[in-house]
């Protein structure tokens, strides 16, 4: 017997995405995309607050956000009631909209601890690891572990893992952040949308055999995921909503990545992409694929 994860729909699954783009054509190397088409970045602000639960994908986005804040509003009584150490709905609560405010950051425990704000005071540290376990063993939050390859220099890479709901829009429901509130605060939305990307790059990833990652190092320099093969070869992967400037500062990050490795963590590299919330995928002169996310597939 083996264990699998079972993770919400991806965009292709939601029949969103157009399936333009092949997760395992990017690892082949050499390999040209191509697209056009698929959501805009007001419809992917819906998306993410209607997620990807079967059971919402006939509702529209507010019937859908009514559904989940009433499951995070009750996870502490309802699902969390069988652990050992149930935890208190109210500090549980205030955890929820901590990490739902540092989705996609390596937000320490400390922070979260001092944003859990309750009555009574902050939560402890202890009371926070411990919470956020409980909430891994019920699959609603998967953290995101930090990639650690051989670099060429004295150069460290960090251990934190970046904090992730199974699905965005557990998130926008502990912030009870809807569709329109996304559009007005397009920083937030935009970790939210890195969120989405995460979400789908690791169903796919599970088909080739393949893990998601995050890179920083003692720099600061970030790549947002990697995914690696367990035959080591590997994908850089930055998120970006939109907009060319953003997709430079990506092309500039990767850049800076390249000299950060050994020559033979480099002989794996497969690809590196640049996922977007725009309406076109394409391979730049540099050989970087500028990809939207609603193009991609297994």
């Amino acid at each position: 017997m083996a264990r699998l994860t079972l993770r919400p729909m991806t965009l292709l699954e939601q029949s969103v995405s157009t399936g333009q783009v092949r997760l395992t054509d990017l690892f082949s190397k050499d390999v040209s995309v191509g697209g056009m088409g698929g959501p805009t970045v007001s419809e992917y602000a819906e998306l993410i607050v209607k997620g990807g639960w079967p059971a919402l994908q006939r509702l529209n986005a507010a019937a859908a956000m009514d559904a989940l804040t009433d499951y995070v509003d009750n996870l502490a009584d309802v699902d969390l009631r069988t652990l050992n150490g149930r935890p208190d709905p109210i500090r549980m609560t205030a955890l929820l909209k901590a990490l739902a405010r540092n989705t996609s950051t390596e937000a320490a425990l400390q922070k979260l601890a001092a944003e859990a704000e309750i009555p009574s005071g902050n939560l402890s540290v202890p009371t926070v690891r411990k919470y956020l376990d409980q909430l891994t063993r019920i699959f609603v939050l998967e953290e995101l572990p930090a990639w650690k390859p051989h670099i060429r220099s004295s150069i460290q890479t960090r251990i934190k893992p970046k904090w992730h709901f199974v699905d965005p829009s557990l998130a926008t429901a502990a912030l009870g952040a809807s569709a329109d509130s996304l559009l007005e605060d397009l920083n937030a939305m935009g970790l939210l949308f890195e969120s989405m990307v995460v979400r789908d790059l690791r169903v796919y990833a599970d088909v080739v055999d393949a893990r998601v990652f995050h890179y920083r190092d003692s720099t600061g320099l970030e790549i947002d995921a990697i995914v690696e093969r367990r035959d080591g070869e590997w994908i850089g992967v930055e998120v970006k909503l939109g907009g060319e400037k953003a997709i430079e500062e990506a092309v500039v990050n990767f850049g800076k990545l390249r000299t950060r490795l050994t020559n033979r963590r480099l002989g794996h590299l497969a690809a590196l992409c640049i996922v977007t919330g725009g309406q076109a995928s394409y391979t730049r002169p540099d050989g970087i694929h500028v990809i939207s996310v609603g193009h991609l597939r297994t």
